[in-house]
């Protein structure tokens, strides 16, 4: 196994939020950090040492960027897979494309899912609409009708209480293949975040709770507050989903628990996640600095909480009068403050993020939530 020591250069395909936050921490440790998108003047970009600008199918430009790197990953799961193969043929790239092309599509997500006895809320694919008539019909209403591709924070997602809103659904999502999911009552929604090695090593933090404002996580607090039997049960699934795909990185299980006590997955997110950011500031090791540590085949660090935390999302929805009242929210001692770099402020994209710590998960909830509030102030 050969280690990637600091010093070396290591690419990151996206350049957003988590790769701004995986660049932070791998230069801490000492590594340079490329990354490549289509855009410039990136959140990942001001803070890394190369900016490339292309597009994800310019062959060329991706084997040179391959060439100038150590290793590869990905910030986020619509990188074209065919990118990916131009450069797993000369750099390693971690997670592989395998897993990538497992998570980055719902249908074959819940398929992998359920060919491998994980458990998952009943659902069936469609490509047309006469099959997506079908799906409902077979899974029942209420249910959920998802894309299959490019969807994330609630996007092409359809209510169906009756088979008569099917068409105008099929109509809404394109005429596009999808899944359709038996609606669950939900008691709580958690993620298990966790890590494995280039040894198999596997890691993970305490379950997170998460809850959503409009489909977008809006607050995320730690320790999950569930009975200890589904947190064992949810870190078990998720060694297990790891280890099945021979995953190499940060790989985050969301799941939901429903009001009668069951455990499901949702879904599968490849990289770090939204979920984990508080742990910059609450967790002996981050989430970012982790994933440095798998893909560069070095020992994985403690996931060990200092403290009982929560963390709020900043949407851009906080800009709508005038600019927050940042010096408000940095009168909280500990609240942490985190700001993504330049990026238009606009209803519903995330801006940054807030993290506190207290004696207990609802103190820390408390404190951050009035952080929050004070922005407005």
């Amino acid at each position: 196994m050969k280690v990637v020591a600091p010093g070396a250069a290591l690419g990151i395909l996206g350049s957003g939020q988590l790769g701004r936050m995986f660049c932070i921490a791998a230069r801490r440790m000492g590594y340079r950090v490329h990354t490549f998108s289509p855009e410039e003047d990136t959140p990942t970009g001001q803070v890394a040492d190369v900016e490339v600008t292309a597009d994800y199918d310019d062959v060329d430009a991706l084997r040179a960027f391959a060439g100038s790197v150590e290793v590869v990953t990905f910030e986020f799961e619509n990188v074209p897979i065919a990118a990916i193969d131009a450069i797993e043929a000369l750099t390693p790239v971690r997670p592989s494309g395998l897993a990538l092309h497992t998570a980055q599509q719902r249908a074959r997500e819940k398929t992998f899912l359920a060919d491998h006895g994980f458990p998952t809320a009943a659902f069936a694919r469609a490509a047309t609409l006469d099959e997506l008539w079908d799906a409902v019909a077979r899974v029942g209403t209420p249910a959920i009708i998802k894309t299959a591709a490019f969807g994330y924070d609630g996007k092409g997602q359809h209510k169906v209480t009756t088979p008569a809103d099917v068409a105008h659904i099929w109509d809404a999502i394109g005429h596009q293949e999808a899944v359709v999911e038996k609606f669950i009552s939900l008691q709580a929604e958690i993620s298990i975040i966790a890590a494995r090695g280039l040894d198999g090593s596997i890691v993970e933090y305490p379950p997170f709770e998460n809850r959503h404002r409009n489909h977008i996580l809006d607050l995320t607090t730690a320790p999950a507050l569930v009975p200890p039997p589904i947190a064992a049960r949810a870190v078990e699934i998720t060694r297990a989903i790891l280890n099945e795909l021979q995953y190499v990185g940060v790989l985050c299980v969301e799941f939901f628990v429903s009001t009668d006590g069951e455990l499901l997955v949702n879904e599968l997110a490849p990289r770090p996640h939204n979920s984990g950011h508080l742990t910059f500031d609450a967790a002996v090791t981050s989430q970012f600095e982790q994933q440095v540590r798998a893909i560069c085949g070095l020992a994985l660090g403690s996931p060990e909480l200092l403290r009982p935390a929560a963390m709020a999302n900043l949407l851009g929805d906080l800009w709508a009068d005038a600019a927050p009242n940042w010096a408000a929210a940095c009168r909280f001692p500990d609240v942490k403050l985190h700001l993504y770099g330049k990026e238009q402020p606009r209803a519903g994209r995330k801006m940054g993020h807030l993290t506190a710590l207290g004696r207990t998960v609802q103190e820390a909830q408390d404190r951050v939530i009035a952080a929050r509030d004070a922005l407005l102030i």
